[in-house]
């Protein structure tokens, strides 16, 4: 289903009219995603607005795991490693081109401040595959967790420094591509009937006589019109803006509950840095946090950083602080790397959604209490999260992780499900977010690599080289057939490969791109991982743009500038 800019204009054109909705998401990033998709499928009459691109914020700046956690277990929250390490296997069946299992490598070193010891780290890895289910799955069961000596680490990962070493725990984890995870979503929630709108914003909740919502004003961020959307219910899920969102609301009486943290990454050329899969290691400054390296499309990428943030929600910047601290750990532990700032050829900011009010509350998830100390470091706050209904009616889905994201969701829609039963005499049978496949992910994901390169051989027929055909299949799931039938009309567009001009005009028709920027750095990762050649494509992507989006010279300027700095800003060229 075309999911476009014209699509846009004539969706707010319809909602212009004044008819009520059932549901009006404020938040397009995975957690709102996933509450309007299995909204829209339940039949509910659904409105997604984000004041960015979908996923603009938190939900494409992640460490791009859908990660167990299991450090939780040195800390005993074993029920919330049941929960999400479960749970990984749900999301790998629901976007099986996007989620795919990754083993993680877990150096054990005998030095102060160490997470685990080489006894501890066997015991967390038994207890996680149990919680896991490994062992009753044919998949996955290849994946149980085993140990490495000192020297058997080193063989595989020579760059590891080994002064302290000990040994190695081995234990399954999950990649994943974040942001087009949240694309996936957002494109099956539109095809379920749901109206997805980018670059809206919620500016005024709006009430009835009895002070209770009844819809927001929001402003079109294209075109500065604003205009009402009415809905039986309304719910917050902007993660860091959450308590934004509740300050526009003027019966709201909550106290502030966010805590945003931001956190930082960096890639390299994978020649600096070789790491031959995940790794994941203390980072030796006893303030608790974890450091990922991670290889991927020829870059290694490392973090993350985990600091208190007070500054712009919509543009946390990487800070020459942050590099430097990234930069002392990871030449620490790969001595013979000896990274500088100039060797970072891309990087990226997010902020962490945690809740930090000193009340009581209930983790959506879990089920469990949960009581969040305003003092405690970043790196040892909860990632819980929580649902609330405020006085006016007015609901928020805050707090979580990506790996929780569904779950969340389905907290949140038997909550509203129940209110349009009981306030609005509305009969709703939620759809099995177990089942619902985001847009891309029509195949077996019980044979993910078989029907992945049965695609593929689909694009070579059509003239790609079979590695290429892959490597679009690998972001674009099944809807990549949809790609190769365009590649007979761009046989010689200037800057552009036949592939690339495909993949850009299936963006444009169907994945509601709206700038550069959206295309390179969130639908596909051009940006973070093929920096290099960047500069060689970015003409013939504007020039397409320009010419699909029909922006007259002024607006071309304009797109052309904003994707120049963010480019500057993810190659650091401000601290370099």
């Amino acid at each position: 289903m075309n999911f476009s800019k014209k699509t846009r204009q004539k969706e707010i054109d319809l909602l212009k009219q004044g008819t009520e909705n059932d549901l009006l998401v404020i938040g397009g990033g995975i957690t709102g995603a996933g509450v309007a998709l299995q909204a829209a499928a339940s039949g509910i009459k659904t409105v997604l607005v984000d004041m960015q691109d979908f996923g603009g914020g938190t939900s494409s700046r992640s460490t791009r795991l859908v990660h167990g956690g299991i450090r939780y277990l040195k800390t005993f929250d074993v029920q919330v490693v049941s929960d999400t390490a479960k749970e990984r296997a749900v999301i790998q069946h629901i976007a099986p081109h996007l989620v795919y299992p990754d083993p993680m490598l877990l150096p054990i070193y005998d030095e102060p401040g160490t997470t685990f010891t080489m006894f501890s780290v066997k015991v967390a890895m038994d207890l996680y595959d149990h919680l896991a289910e490994i062992n009753k799955s044919k998949q996955l069961r290849k994946y149980a967790n085993y140990t490495l000596t000192k020297d058997e680490v080193l063989e595989r990962e020579p760059q590891l420094n080994p002064d302290k070493l000990v040994g190695a725990g081995v234990y399954l984890d999950y990649q994943n591509n974040d942001s087009r995870l949240v694309i996936e979503a957002v494109k099956k929630a539109h095809d379920e009937g749901g109206i997805m709108l980018s670059r809206v914003k919620a500016v005024k909740i709006i009430h009835n006589a009895n002070n209770q919502v009844v819809g927001c004003r929001v402003k079109d961020m294209l075109t500065g019109e604003e205009f009402e959307i009415k809905a039986k219910i309304v719910i917050n899920a902007s993660g860091p803006w959450s308590d934004l969102v509740k300050s526009i609301d003027n019966a709201n009486t909550d106290r502030p509950q966010m805590r945003p943290t931001k956190g930082i990454h960096l890639v390299v050329d994978s020649s600096k840095l070789q790491v031959p899969q995940p790794t994941y290691f203390g980072s030796g400054t006893d303030d608790g946090r974890m450091i990922f390296t991670i290889p991927r499309e020829g870059k290694t990428y490392f973090g993350t950083t985990d600091t208190d943030y007070y500054g712009d929600l919509e543009d946390p910047r990487v800070e020459l602080e942050d590099v430097s601290y990234l930069l002392k750990i990871i030449n620490k532990k790969y001595p013979t790397a000896n990274l500088t700032i100039h060797d970072v050829e891309a990087s990226w900011a997010g902020l962490r959604p945690l809740i930090t009010t000193e009340d009581n509350t209930t983790d959506v998830v879990s089920g469990a209490s949960q009581s969040v100390n305003n003092s405690k470091s970043p790196s040892t706050v909860s990632r819980g999260s929580s649902l609330a209904a405020g006085e006016d009616g007015l609901i928020t889905l805050a707090g979580g992780k990506l790996t929780d994201y569904r779950l969340m969701a389905q907290a949140a829609l038997e909550m509203i499900a129940k209110k349009l039963e009981n306030d609005f005499n509305k009969s709703v049978i939620l759809a099995d977010s177990k089942k619902l496949i985001v847009s891309g992910g029509d195949f077996d994901s019980e044979n993910v690599e078989e029907s992945l390169n049965k695609f593929a051989e689909i694009g070579e027929s059509k003239g790609l080289k079979y590695e290429e055909a892959l490597s679009i299949v690998r972001v674009f799931g099944s809807n990549a057939t949809k790609i190769f039938d365009l590649l007979n009309q761009f046989d010689n567009v200037e800057g552009f490969s036949c592939a690339e001009a495909a993949m850009l005009r299936y963006s444009l028709d169907e994945e509601m791109v709206l700038d550069p920027v959206d295309y390179l750095l969130r639908r596909t990762y051009h940006m973070l991982f093929k920096a290099d050649t960047v500069e060689e494509v970015k003409k013939a992507v504007l020039k397409n743009m320009a010419s699909y989006l029909e922006w007259d010279a002024e607006e071309l300027t304009v797109r052309t500038e904003e994707l120049n700095k963010a480019i500057e800003e993810s190659e650091l060229a401000y601290l370099k």
